[in-house]
């Protein structure tokens, strides 16, 4: 299989884990008999201080050209720190998810049984919580009207959604959960605001024609509580944008870490692989990112854009047995980790290429 890649580093982290997911990919092409070819494309911080844009045209023209994206991140303390800013790295974000049609993110909750020990949650809470999130990532209070009035004085924030944009991603949640354990539980605010009202009526109406799946509707304040107290009870849970946005950053730790979590964001055409993590400008080159949300990332983009399900298996497999040996980055060792296990950045994803080259010469005996 020949097929294009457009990397996107981004900024702080996002360029050192990026490095580690290529170079995974470079040895499944090797180790399966694929061929990849790469392009580059900026966006964020680094993009505004080369042409003033958080995303520029130049970018966006190589992304549509690809078979699929592979992203790091984007960020810096700059914008953080001066609000009164008027270009952000987080608006060529959210301009290369509406321009590409983006309008669907998927963020796998898997916990390696490795990792029970890495999350503050009791291990016996944990063991065996699987879920699949589908966020709305097009639509909400980030793409809503928003300004200021009265002097300045009040600032305003549009949560909006329309029709079609409930119907198209309830639909991709349902076709999931039937291929998984056939339940959805859609989270909303409906007791309060009307754009729930519509998500929930919305969804109701998509359930009717997935008669096989179970629905539940879940106020985001009771899924937040429940996400911690019962994690296992979720299967599929489809919600909003900014509602996506906070939960699955929650959920993190049932995985034990931001840098264990990989996402898929898809449309229509092409699709963008991520690590949720941000660019973590604190550790940004000392070798001290944890490489495996975007390896895992690097996973699902085999396996969703180009149906490669025994390679994507490889590298799940890869990084399953680096966590068995007993290798962890700094966010995911405990006090019991042997000094000479605790990896950094390169170091990690050496170990996991080392187990794909491992793992397709034991497979192809």
């Amino acid at each position: 299989m020949k097929k294009r890649i457009t990397i996107v580093p981004g900024d702080g982290i996002g360029k050192e884990v990026t490095t580690c997911g290529k170079n995974v990919l470079d040895h499944i092409a090797q180790a399966f008999g694929h061929e990849f070819e790469y392009d580059y494309a900026s966006i964020g911080h680094e993009a505004i201080e080369a042409t003033g844009e958080a995303l520029p045209e130049e970018s966006l023209a190589t992304m549509r050209k690809a078979d699929a994206i592979l992203f790091g991140a984007v960020g810096h303390p700059k914008y953080d720190n001066d609000p009164t800013l008027k270009v952000r790295p987080e608006q060529g974000l959210l301009k290369m998810r509406k321009e590409l049609g983006l309008y669907a993110n998927l963020r796998p909750i898997k916990l390696f049984d490795e990792l029970l020990g890495a999350s503050s949650i009791k291990p016996e809470v944990l063991r065996g919580a699987d879920i699949l999130f589908f966020r709305e990532l097009t639509g909400d209070v980030y793409f809503g009207e928003r300004g200021r009035k009265d002097d300045g004085n009040t600032a305003y924030d549009t949560m909006i959604y329309h029709r079609y944009e409930v119907e198209r991603i309830a639909h991709k949640a349902f076709k999931a959960a039937q291929t998984r354990r056939k339940k959805v539980t859609s989270v909303d605010k409906a007791n309060v605001l009307e754009s729930s009202r519509l998500w929930r009526a919305v969804v109701q109406e998509v359930a009717a024609e997935y008669p096989d799946v179970e629905v539940e509707h879940m106020f985001v304040d009771a899924a937040a509580m429940k996400l911690i107290q019962n994690p296992r009870s979720f299967d599929v849970v489809v919600t909003g944008n900014l509602f996506g946005d906070i939960l699955t950053d929650e959920a993190s730790q049932i995985a034990g870490s931001m840098g264990m979590l990989a996402s898929a964001s898809v449309g229509d055409s092409v699709g963008l692989y991520e690590p949720i993590h941000g660019s973590a400008h604190d550790i940004t080159g000392k070798g001290l990112a944890n490489p495996l949300a975007s390896i895992l990332s690097a996973a699902l983009l085999l396996d969703i854009s180009f149906g490669l399900k025994e390679e994507s298996e490889c590298v799940i497999r890869a990084v399953a047995q680096a966590l068995k040996d007993g290798y962890r980055t700094r966010d995911i060792a405990d006090k019991d980790t042997p000094s000479d296990k605790i990896l950094g950045t390169e170091a990690m994803g050496n170990q996991i290429c080392k187990n794909i080259r491992m793992l397709a010469a034991v497979d192809s005996e």
